[in-house]
């Protein structure tokens, strides 16, 4: 989530993300890493997965094919779209979160919320 929420840059979503992930565990380190976009203390295991996440946000939720492929390769047809289900969720909740925080710095004259 974190990887995605980065990358879409909504401060409520990754101020909710980084609560969860302290929550399971995860140091301030590891949040400010992930926050940062850094995969570096990311389980190999899961790398490819957050790669393509930040793929997937980056390009307007249109991967390169190519790129969709090697996951398929990596890690399976069925774990790829639970994979991509999860993106589209993420992506709903920083599309609202942006979006209401550009509505609430209109409506405030920009007291409040984001540009």
């Amino acid at each position: 989530m974190m990887a995605v929420t980065e990358v879409n840059g909504c401060r409520y979503c990754a101020y909710a993300h980084a609560r969860m992930a302290l929550a399971a565990g995860l140091t301030r380190a590891d949040v400010e890493e992930l926050s940062a976009g850094s995969l570096e203390g990311s389980p190999p295991e899961q790398v490819p997965a957050l790669l393509y996440a930040q793929h997937w946000a980056e390009t307007d939720a249109a991967p390169d094919p190519e790129v969709r492929s090697r996951l398929v390769e990596t890690y399976g047809k069925e774990k790829v779209e639970a994979i991509e289900l999860s993106l589209r969720m993420i992506r709903v909740g920083n599309l609202l979160g942006n979006t209401s925080d550009y509505l609430l710095y209109r409506i405030s004259f920009g007291l409040w919320g984001g540009r």
